[in-house]
């Protein structure tokens, strides 16, 4: 191995180029990582996963993609790779305890042993060492807790706030209008081109985590605001100047980001005297809990959300449950 070279860059390099995972979720797990190096280096100063001095740079002192690993400048990269390579069950147990003893929920604390496991168990694949030294160690017991979701009533509510005579008006019904209709990510929203829909078939494609491909099918109000959106995007007198292949795009004409989204449905809550936690997902959370409550099938569903794993589309299944207990209790005479 070079010294020179971070233990914790070969693993994101992994992520992105083998496992196909995005940027987000790579700086993800690389913020994991630098805390749980900084608690290696300095327990008492790992705090929040920084420590003091930090320069914002690589371990090879050169600026990277996406966020650097924190260290303390007195540290080189062969000592921190030292450190990692010498964690024991002992001292994986102790960094546990930390986060316990600062009151991280336990949700968190799950996901950091998750990339913990996973980055261990990627030493084991490259050689670096001889056994995982968390795979023993038990997930905490999770707190369930229900996604959110809008009932129909406010879905309405929401969408009837856009001012579809203009282009952004329009833009923004139609951003709505597929975020219900299909249940996608937002991410797989802003990433979507012209030709990935397919509106006389009314379906998208949608290349969604792990760069895995889906065909799902679009309501047709989605369909019916697309067209609208698209038909004044190209009666737009800055059409010259618009990413021809984007099919969200902001006032400058270029692809909009996640954040621009949250932002308009911000504006359209705040308009419509919805709940302002409410968020692009939550979107997603009312299509999957519609369309189970409507007799969709699990598996579909499933496929449609672009789940690797059935039982997490089974967490939509207790919110059918619980809205067929509130509707007894509010109709039954003995309830």
């Amino acid at each position: 191995m070079n010294p020179q070279e971070s233990l914790i860059d070969q693993f994101i390099h992994y992520l992105r180029a083998e496992r196909h995972f995005s940027a987000h979720t790579a700086r993800c797990y690389a913020a994991d990582l630098e805390q749980f190096c900084a608690y290696l280096a300095n327990p008492d100063a790992a705090a929040g996963g920084q420590l003091p001095g930090t320069n914002g740079q690589g371990v090879n002192g050169q600026p990277r993609a996406g966020r650097p690993v924190v260290m303390p400048p007195a540290l080189s990269t062969e000592t921190l790779n030292r450190n990692l390579l010498a964690v024991d069950l002992d001292r994986a147990r102790l960094f546990m305890s930390y986060l316990r003893d600062r009151n991280y929920c336990k949700s968190t604390i799950a996901r950091k042993l998750a990339t913990l496991r996973s980055f261990y168990k990627f030493l084991v694949r490259r050689g670096y060492v001889s056994g995982n030294p968390v795979a023993t160690i038990r997930t905490p017991k999770q707190e369930k807790r229900l996604p959110k979701f809008l009932d129909v009533e406010q879905i309405e509510k929401l969408f009837s706030n856009c001012d579809t005579t203009t282009l952004l008006g329009a833009r923004d019904r139609a951003i709505l209008e597929m975020l219900y209709s299909t249940g996608i990510r937002v991410s797989e929203l802003v990433a979507l081109d012209i030709a990935d829909i397919d509106l006389g078939s009314s379906v998208i494609h949608v290349r969604g985590k792990g760069k895995k491909e889906r065909v799902i099918p679009i309501g047709p109000g989605a369909v019916k605001a697309v067209i609208h959106y698209l038909d004044l995007r190209r009666n737009s007198s800055q059409q010259a100047r618009q990413d021809p292949n984007a099919l969200f795009i902001n006032k400058h004409g270029q692809r909009l980001s996640t954040r621009s989204v949250r932002r308009k449905l911000d504006k359209y809550l705040l308009a419509a005297g919805l709940d302002l936690s409410v968020s692009p997902h939550t979107l997603r959370h009312s299509f999957a809990t519609h369309m189970l409550q409507r007799g969709a099938d699990l598996r579909s569903v499933q496929e449609m959300l672009g789940h690797q794993s059935l039982s997490t589309t089974q967490i939509y299944t207790h919110l059918t449950d619980e809205n067929l207990k509130t509707q007894y209790d509010k109709a039954h005479p003995r309830a």
